[in-house]
């Protein structure tokens, strides 16, 4: 019989150390978004800098999400053949590189090219993370986890913030530099663990790696892979559970092998709306940016110093605090992301948002003690609202919307358009800020309402659907009306502004949403509902409720 390898870290334990050093990249990702907030406004480093113009302190700033887009890309490039550990520790390696070059930087030029270099990490590492995640997990645990990332990203903006603050008041170089190269130490926790830590049992399939027999009596290889799975699950490598989950991930590559497709195909039909679909994976990320978000994360103690006139250590100050709200903010999302649903949350947040934006132009422009309290109150109220509508929902919908074919390739490049669109706001905002003052949250108010109006119109929901439901609401056919659904309900006026493919998706998630109540009240729905089709009549969803009360 086939023993499970002797590790003494297995099971739950294995598992949270794998979540440690996934949690521990948006860490990263969310400290070097803050830090930046702090060095930008010390007089040390802009001395140091040579006092660059508000243009080139945005083009400084910006250049970290340049480097990211680079670092998305070579990780949708590198990482299947490097696996994850060892694309998690490369990212981490090219991290600690550009914090060094920070942390020491002489001049402008060292500085730009340490921008380049930490953004080229950061991208491969918040590329492989939620992927490494999700190949450990069980499914149960997956959305949880997504959140519990991104919070992460909150906790170690938060910490920059503070670390900018208690530094604030040390007269030299020390004030900006060692914030910087504090990164390296969360950089080394997850090059310490991981290279201990087993690729996934996924990815060791697909590149059937196996152990070399070491006991007595073994006659064949042992499978690596199995060994690993057994270790995640606690369990002997001969239990039933191990082997199903096995058969099932060995399946899937199965499938995978034959559907995976190439970077040409991200832009071909191929009868799902594959190339829609991509657009929409982009477009959401992107969107996000658009909100103005990293106005507030990236610049928030400069709109503190420049707009409302405050000194730079209270700037600094309340810039923490902000960023504590933030993080307690995020986690009602947890809750909100499945019950309440992706398309709800973006509409109604990315309204709540313009109407804020507007209130602070005004806030702004009038410039009185009053104003600037009910500015800064509205700049929380800004987080909250991005926190809980287009925070996680963002990161979760590519990889949803996405068909198995592209879903790899897809999503990288989904978070790439999202470091695309992060570029462009830092790059402008400085100037914008100095040159146009209140106007730039009335562009970013109307941003919001455009993003508003094309989710309505463009994205449809995914909350309670499986992705094998989600990929026949874009079949062809799918989204076709009968005969009879055409008498019965005819389109309103508005409802023929939408992609018909968000109306379909509607009905099967409100019909997903009745069979589960009906199976949790004991109720058997299947001869009058079928939830995997995506079409079905209004009339059929009403039978569908009655049998279910």
């Amino acid at each position: 019989m086939v023993k499970a390898a002797p590790h003494t870290v297995q099971g739950p334990r294995l598992v949270a150390l794998i979540t440690s050093v996934c949690s521990m990249g948006f860490w990263l990702f969310g400290y070097d978004q803050g830090v930046m907030s702090g060095v930008v406004v010390s007089p040390f480093w802009l001395a140091q800098m040579g006092h660059p113009s508000t243009v080139m302190v945005g083009t400084i700033t910006a250049l970290y999400d340049v480097g990211a887009v680079v670092g998305a890309i070579a990780a949708a490039s590198t990482s299947e053949w490097l696996g994850r550990k060892r694309t998690l520790i490369l990212g981490a390696t090219v991290l600690i590189v550009g914090t060094v070059l920070m942390g020491s930087a002489m001049e402008r030029v060292q500085m730009m090219v340490a921008r380049v270099f930490t953004g080229i990490g950061i991208g491969y590492i918040t590329s492989v993370t939620p992927v490494y995640q999700s190949e450990i997990s069980l499914p149960e645990h997956r959305g949880w986890q997504v959140c519990c990332q991104l919070t992460s990203m909150l906790g170690g903006l938060m910490l920059a913030y503070w670390i900018n603050y208690g530094l604030s008041a040390h007269a030299s170089s020390l004030q900006w530099r060692f914030p910087l190269l504090f990164q390296c130490v969360f950089a080394l926790y997850i090059i310490a663990v991981t290279v201990w830590l087993p690729d996934t049992p996924r990815w060791l399939m697909r590149h059937a790696r196996h152990r070399t027999p070491q006991a007595a009596g073994e006659d064949e290889k042992t499978d690596e892979a199995t060994e690993v799975l057994a270790r995640l699950r606690a369990l002997p490598v001969a239990h039933e559970v191990v082997q199903r989950e096995r058969a099932e991930i060995a399946e899937a590559i199965e499938l995978e092998a034959r559907e995976e497709g190439s970077w040409t195909d991200l832009f071909k039909d191929h009868g799902i709306m594959g190339n829609k679909r991509f657009f929409l994976a982009l477009g959401i990320q992107f969107m996000q940016q658009m909100t103005g978000i990293n106005i507030v994360t990236y610049y928030a103690p400069t709109l503190f110093q420049s707009s409302l006139g405050m000194s730079e250590q209270m700037s600094l100050f309340l810039g923490c605090w902000l960023q504590v709200w933030y993080i307690i903010a995020s986690f009602l999302t947890w809750f909100m992301i499945d019950r309440v649903g992706r398309r709800k949350l973006w509409i109604s947040m990315a309204l709540g948002q313009c109407l804020v934006l507007v209130l602070e132009g005004i806030c702004v422009k009038l410039n009185t003690p009053s104003a600037g309290v009910g500015a800064v109150f509205l700049i929380f109220a800004f987080e909250a609202c991005f926190t809980w509508g287009w925070m996680a929902t963002v990161w979760v919908y590519p990889a949803e919307i996405l068909p198995l074919k592209l879903r790899a390739k897809g999503a990288a490049l989904a978070a790439g358009a999202d470091f695309l669109g992060n570029f462009l706001v830092v790059e402008i905002t400085p100037p914008a800020l100095q040159n146009i003052g209140y106007k730039t949250y009335i562009i970013f108010a109307v941003l919001n309402f455009v993003n508003a109006v094309i989710v309505w119109a463009f994205y449809p929901e995914t909350a309670g659907l499986t992705l094998e439901s989600i990929d026949r609401l874009f079949r062809h056919d799918a989204g076709t009306p009968t005969p009879e659904d055409a008498q019965e309900q005819p389109r309103r006026f508005w409802e023929k502004m939408q992609w018909s493919a968000v109306s379909t998706a509607a009905t099967a998630v409100e019909r997903a949403k009745i069979e589960r109540r009906a199976r949790a009240s004991g109720h058997d729905v299947s001869e009058s509902s079928d939830i995997s089709d995506a079409k079905g009549s209004r009339e059929q969803i009403e039978n569908v409720k009655e049998k279910s009360l």
